[in-house]
């Protein structure tokens, strides 16, 4: 038995001093312990440099993050290391990253991306390592105990879409890609669409990293009716459909397109036109407020001053800011931990600390988060969820901006789409 299994046997017949903190019954991991003067360690992995989406954005601002905290003081006192992985789109990459994060004695992952969720969350279980606020793109991410989610990932998304196309639409196509994953996206987003009583979408899978998508893009477009919405969820490749599709005709299609953050995003919009891009007038569901949003001015602060020249990072993207996002969690909850006299900063310490936190502010970023057995929504294959919130966008005069106040909470049509599932 490894020594960390041994302290988290120890540990688990002691009493709860507080949240989060544990008598201690074992002695230092090297970086890992309260009394240690050492770094507090954490990763971040996301894929980069491959043919499917890449989040490098998502490195960069957990390394700008490592910056800040270090430069304002550490985590009462303690330096934060972050340790960041290319998992490449690979389960075996993935694998090793959880083991030189299990090498280094890390205490979480925190803020990543990966599709390769079965081979993921097994590692870290296997190393009894958090995982905190996941991009959400698998269904492991909202099944394993380990794991704090800090959005709804993809299913909130999608639901949340389908809800948002069906007050604008007759007909939807959904182009998305033709995986595992893909395989699940028509669930949520026909469920969404049932809320106004509107026909299932046309499923349309396609290669999610082809180069050309004209014969996808010709059966989207179908009759080419502005009732017709035609949403792309494809990643990276979103752009390359829109163009397939913007390359049809000599007019650009009557249909009115859609899609969800993270495929269709501002630097997208910028890049395709601005005010006069093909986007103009799309529909997309976020997580988050939108980029222009104050709540962001923290983030985008930190970028400046510790990220200035870091072209990879994008403070509209989703995946820089659902890291911002974990990294703020985590560092509330292990300053939280360390309030408490004799408090080890360990895997085992920060799990339990993350098992009673409810109530946490993100300063208005998401619902305040918490994973609590009060927290968790109780939706089938979706255990883990806590943030069942989305946000409507819309693209006007070049900018996506928020269509309609607040949060919308799509729980309902979530549980709906489990029990099809």
């Amino acid at each position: 038995m490894t020594e960390r299994r041994v302290c988290r046997a120890r540990k688990a017949v002691l009493p709860l001093l507080a949240a989060g903190a544990l008598v201690s019954g074992c002695g230092a991991i090297p970086g890992g312990t309260g009394g240690s003067p050492g770094p507090v360690v954490v990763m971040t992995w996301a894929p980069d440099d491959t043919r499917s989406t890449n989040m490098p954005g998502m490195l960069a601002m957990a390394q700008a993050f490592e910056s800040y905290v270090n430069d304002t003081g550490g985590l009462n006192g303690r330096k934060l290391k972050v340790l960041t992985c290319n998992e490449r789109n690979d389960s075996v990459a993935v694998s090793t990253c959880v083991q030189q994060a299990a090498d280094a004695h890390a205490v979480a992952v925190v803020g990543s991306y990966s599709q390769q969720g079965g081979a993921f969350t097994t590692a870290l279980e296997s190393n009894d390592i958090p995982y905190i606020g996941g991009y959400g793109i698998t269904q492991d991410e909202f099944q394993s105990p380990l794991s704090y989610p800090v959005n709804g990932g993809l299913p909130a998304l999608l639901a949340g879409s389908g809800g948002q196309l069906s007050g604008a639409c007759k007909k939807v196509a959904l182009v998305r890609p033709d995986t595992i994953t893909g395989d699940q996206f028509p669930i949520f987003l026909d469920e969404g669409l049932k809320t106004a009583d509107r026909p299932a979408a046309r499923d349309l899978p396609a290669q999610d990293d082809a180069s050309d998508y004209t014969e996808v893009a010709q059966r989207a477009v179908g009759d080419n009716k502005t009732s017709t919405c035609v949403s792309a969820v494809l990643g990276d490749h979103t752009s390359t459909f829109f163009d397939s599709l913007r390359r049809l005709g000599d007019k650009p299609p009557k249909v009115r397109l859609s899609s969800v953050i993270g495929s269709v995003q501002q630097s997208l919009v910028d890049a395709t036109g601005g005010p006069h891009s093909p986007l103009e007038n799309a529909l997309v569901t976020g997580w988050y407020p939108p980029a222009s949003d104050a709540k962001w001015n923290q983030m985008k602060s930190v970028v400046t001053k510790y990220a200035f020249s870091d072209d990879r990072i994008d403070v509209a993207d989703p995946g820089v800011q659902t890291t911002w996002i974990a990294y703020t969690v985590f560092t509330k909850v292990v300053e939280a931990m360390q309030k408490e006299k004799g408090a080890e900063i360990t895997s085992d310490t920060v799990q339990k600390a993350l098992d009673r936190t409810t109530g946490l502010s993100t300063g208005g970023l998401t619902p305040d988060l918490g994973w609590t057995d009060t927290d968790l929504l109780d939706i089938p294959d979706h255990t883990r969820l806590v943030d069942s919130k989305v946000t409507y966008q819309v693209v006007q005069q070049g900018r996506l901006v928020q269509q309609g106040p607040g949060f919308v909470d799509v729980a309902a049509t979530l549980k709906k789409a489990a029990s099809v599932n």
